[in-house]
């Protein structure tokens, strides 16, 4: 089977310590992962695509979004960012899933990024707000 890229999205500035660990699960099983970091704060992994350059896809920049502080401007950016630059690359060819990591911010910026992907992408969703009724982050989405 021939090396796939997984997508690791997530806010670095809370989720990097599991993201790293994910990233090595995902090296030891041959395949490269790819990090996304869509957070306002300092990451604590080093990711491959910025949140400086997730913000400037979104339309706006970090600095602006950080003098703000506020997750409620900030997380729509992020999102639309994240899911210009991941619907470009799984359109590519360039990524073959996606697995992502939040809380409640986080799995509504991540889940609107996968529901723009096409049905049939294979994505994960590791949420803390994952029980009870989450159809306004699945929708009618595989997720």
């Amino acid at each position: 089977m021939a090396a796939k890229t997984i997508i690791l999205l997530a806010t670095l500035d809370t989720k990097g310590q599991e993201i790293e660990y994910i990233c090595s699960c995902i090296h030891e099983r041959g395949h490269r992962a790819l990090i996304v970091d869509a957070g306002l704060g300092e990451p604590v992994i080093r990711p491959d695509i910025s949140h400086a350059e997730v913000a400037v896809a979104g339309g706006s920049t970090l600095a602006v979004l950080q003098a703000h502080a506020d997750r409620e401007e900030a997380a729509p950016v992020m999102s639309r960012g994240a899911t210009e630059i991941i619907t470009r690359l799984a359109g590519e060819g360039q990524a073959h899933a996606i697995l992502s990591l939040g809380g409640t911010q986080g799995t509504t910026l991540c889940t609107a990024v996968m529901r723009a992907l096409p049905y049939g992408f294979p994505k994960v969703m590791v949420s803390t707000m994952a029980s009870g009724h989450v159809s306004s982050w699945v929708g009618t989405k595989d997720i």
